[in-house]
């Protein structure tokens, strides 16, 4: 541990909190780490050396900065209160990242909570998945205080190459809803574009280098369709439940703001509609599957 660095309190050792408490640990910050999952937490702990907590007050006695990387906003909520909650042990001037996906209006709610018990939360969310959680290059909103975003960016910086102040507390949680709204409509319309080729007679394969090198390109064509798609892994890391909960987050802020987003609620179905077609447990890349049952053909190279 470099001398003068806070410890660092890290709830939520799951498939993307796993890399990114690894990240601060090679930056030198020592770690308190928790998770629902206690044997998840001990293995991490034990292989890392960080300390393993007993419950979330005991972290946040020890801890200068707590991390939340929560499934949802109504789990931070249930790790935050109770008498074992964060809260209970919060110590004053502590900075909370709230790193989760979570939902705009709730995440202001937590805000009022923490302050009220003497600390300050910023919400941090990131995109980049798995693979850029492993190299510490996620890109990270950060919603809140600009004085507090300036304390908190040392400690974003081990875990992220982009860290962009977003506004109030919130707004970075509106922001990566939206954010994964325009991935997920780029990836359903690629997809349907890649089956509409195939049926034509188009290797779906070549049909990704042209897409690459073309203004049709994204994020999907360039990282997930030959990778995830076409070699049918569906391994991407990041669940499909999770992606219709950011896209109903999405469409709830066009609600809430009286903004008609026809697209972007066609697109929040389509995803749903997946969902409940494959059952849970899904990678999000397995909402192809979708367009193959519709289309009653699976996608697949020509080459060998």
């Amino acid at each position: 541990m470099s001398q003068g660095l806070p410890t660092i309190g890290f709830i939520g050792i799951g498939s993307m909190g796993k890399p990114m408490s690894q990240c601060l640990i090679n930056a030198g910050y020592t770690l308190i780490v928790l998770d629902a999952n206690t044997q998840a937490a001990a293995d991490f702990a034990a292989q890392s050396g960080a300390r393993l907590a007993t419950h979330a007050a005991d972290l946040a006695r020890s801890s200068q900065i707590i991390i939340t990387m929560l499934p949802t906003s109504a789990i931070v909520k249930q790790v935050l209160e109770g008498e074992n909650g964060l809260l209970a042990g919060l110590q004053p001037g502590t900075l909370v990242l709230e790193m989760s996906s979570g939902i705009p209006t709730a995440t202001q709610q937590l805000a009022t909570q923490v302050q009220a018990a003497g600390g300050l939360l910023l919400d941090a969310p990131v995109s980049g998945g798995v693979p850029r959680a492993i190299t510490g290059e996620l890109a990270i909103m950060v919603g809140g205080p600009a004085d507090a975003v300036e304390t908190a960016k040392p400690v974003l910086s081990a875990m992220g190459k982009s860290i962009v102040h977003t506004g109030d507390v919130g707004s970075a949680h509106a922001m990566k809803a939206l954010n994964n709204l325009v991935s997920a409509g780029g990836f359903l319309i690629g997809v349907e574009a890649l089956m509409i080729g195939q049926r034509f007679g188009l290797d779906p394969d070549v049909m990704v280098d042209v897409l690459n090198s073309s203004t049709g390109m994204n994020n999907s064509t360039q990282k997930k369709f030959k990778q995830f798609v076409l070699s049918r892994a569906f391994n991407s890391g990041f669940g499909l439940d999770l992606m219709v909960k950011d896209l109903t987050i999405a469409t709830g802020i066009a609600q809430e703001s009286g903004t008609p987003a026809p697209f972007s609620t066609l697109c929040r179905e389509l995803w749903a509609s997946s969902a409940s077609l494959l059952g849970s447990g899904q990678d999000h890349t397995a909402v192809a599957k979708l367009v193959e049952h519709l289309a009653n053909t699976e996608l697949t190279s020509q080459k060998d």
